[in-house]
């Protein structure tokens, strides 16, 4: 299974939930809390930590695809 994430940053209302659920994926920025998408592709070991945080963001800005992995 891969695992394809993107941010929409004008959406981000800065909570943190992403960073506390899997902060090797996401960050935020100092001056304003919006989040950073440090890995799109995160190894398979961060996918339910990156799920986690797209369903704990309040304001819907994560969304997580996801793919079987091809051979």
């Amino acid at each position: 299974m891969t695992v394809n994430i993107d941010v929409d940053q004008s959406r981000c209302v800065a909570a943190g939930h992403c960073v506390s659920a899997a902060p090797e994926v996401f960050d935020q920025r100092d001056e304003d809390g919006v989040v950073v998408l440090l890995d799109e592709n995160p190894a398979e070991h961060e996918h339910e930590g990156v799920r986690e945080a797209a369903l704990l963001c309040p304001s819907a800005a994560i969304t997580v695809r996801e793919a079987e992995r091809r051979s």
